[in-house]
């Protein structure tokens, strides 16, 4: 008895080391993401934060915006930002140096209020002809997908009848709220940002017209925290990570 005692104490006194050692090397990451991803990480982090005991500090965002809070000094430890933002943050010397993780990628899309008609898209004179027959299209102007659609209306020599249809939206998630509101009749966005209830992805725009939307992961050169940045990273494009991408409408990224 007094030798299964001594066992029993003996684990016990082993786990509580190891409870010990966890809470001690659980660190607060401090992330700052675009908010094209804020579906994917709201799955994926709480997985991440139970496996290892770290708690992520997230804020989410435009890149631009982001780029801005860096260089005015704001402190982080990782960012997941537009791939245009993290070559721009890796010139200023911002984040660590060596490769960078593409996070995953997703292509413009095209969605209608659930029930209604779907327009053809699959050719440039079909998407064409869509744009020229909806009523009212909603886009948010302020991102890149928002600039790119306007040098698609440029391209396709439309850009004065759009003037008339277009609903400019201040925040990228009012995009498709707005389709499923009845406010307009076509959301053109990143096809992330259109899996909202009331919505329906009609597909994606002409590959001659696209422009992927690329997130990168980079670590802060002043990180307090860079090996739990390293870890969500690895977390993040790790194959149980797939099925959560690919169900909110993005492409997994590769190393």
């Amino acid at each position: 008895m007094k030798i299964r005692s001594v066992v029993a104490a003996a684990a016990v006194g082993f786990t509580m080391l190891l409870v010990q050692s966890v809470v001690a090397k659980a660190a607060e990451v401090k992330v700052m993401a675009g908010r094209a991803l804020a579906g994917v990480i709201g799955d994926l982090g709480p997985q991440f934060e139970r496996v290892t005991g770290h708690k992520l500090v997230m804020q989410y965002g435009l890149s631009r915006t982001f780029k801005q809070q860096i260089n005015a000094g704001e402190a982080f430890d990782l960012v997941i930002l537009s791939i245009e933002t993290m070559d721009q943050l890796a010139k200023q010397g911002k984040i660590a140096a060596g490769p960078r993780a593409e996070i995953a990628r997703a292509g413009v899309g095209v969605a209608v209020r659930t029930g209604a008609s779907r327009p053809d898209i699959n050719s440039v004179d079909a998407f064409k002809r869509a744009l020229l027959n909806a009523k009212s299209i909603s886009y948010s102007t302020r991102t890149e997908t928002g600039e790119h659609l306007a040098k698609v209306f440029e391209r396709l020599g439309i850009a004065e009848e759009m003037k008339a249809r277009t609903k400019p939206q201040q925040a990228p998630e009012r995009v498709a709220q707005a389709v499923a509101d009845g406010e307009a009749e076509l959301a053109i966005q990143v096809a992330s940002l259109l899996l909202v209830p009331g919505v329906e992805l009609v597909g994606k725009i002409p590959p001659e017209l696209q422009n992927y939307l690329v997130f990168e992961a980079g670590v802060g050169v002043a990180a307090r925290q860079p090996e739990a940045a390293k870890a969500f990273i690895k977390h993040l494009m790790s194959p149980e990570a797939v099925p959560v991408f690919k169900a909110k409408g993005w492409e997994p990224g590769t190393q």
